[in-house]
Parts: structure tokens; sequence; C-alpha cells
């Protein structure tokens, strides 16, 4: 079985439908620490803050993922400050969670 860092994130037109709160669930047990919670129009989407000892750090980790999710094709959106980095993935064509979201996730976990 392919690990999902393994894969690469496909890029979504929007004709696909968002995994639902089974699908979600399976995908979950498959990386590490992620959360899951919902917008107010109901869109889930992965979130997950990194803990780092100083600014430079943080920066650091910061650039490595841009770099992976230019790579992938796959952007998160990211915040980051002295300590810390905060990664808020989602699929905006479909407004919700798809495999690619995953596959991003367990690639960040990688690093």
């Amino acid at each position: 079985m392919t690990e999902l860092f393994e894969k690469k994130c496909i890029a979504c037109d929007g004709s696909i439908p968002a995994f639902d709160k089974n699908e979600i669930h399976k995908y979950l047990k498959k990386v590490d620490g992620w959360e899951v919670k919902s917008d107010k129009d109901k869109s889930f989407y992965l979130i997950k803050e990194f803990k780092f000892k100083n600014f430079k750090e943080s920066q650091n980790f910061t650039n490595k993922i841009g770099n992976i999710a230019e790579e992938e094709g796959h952007h998160p959106d990211i915040s980051f400050g002295w300590g810390y980095c905060k990664i808020k993935i989602f699929t905006h064509a479909i407004k919700g969670l798809a495999e690619s979201d995953f596959i991003l996730a367990a690639k960040i976990d990688k690093a």
C-alpha cells in the first residue's frame, strides 16, 4: 500500500465531491496530529500548528512548506511568527477536503 506522502497531489477542477465525514475520518488516521474543523459555511479543513524555538526556525519551516506546496501545486494557508507556524489545508474548488489535502498534510509531516 502506497503511503500518502509518496503520492502526488492532483489538481481539482471542482468536478469531484468533497469528502464526507466517513472519508475524512478514514484519511485522518493516516496523518499525524492534524485536526478537522469547519468554517461558518460548514466546509471542512485540516489545521495544525507547529512549535519552534524562535522566529528563524519558524521562518525556515514555512519556506520549506512553501516549496513543497509549490512542487505539489497545492497551496495551503500559512501563518507564522515567533515560535510557531500554523497551516490550514483544504481544496478551494470543492470547498472541502479531498485526498490531495491529506497527501499534502502527510508530506508536511514528513518534512
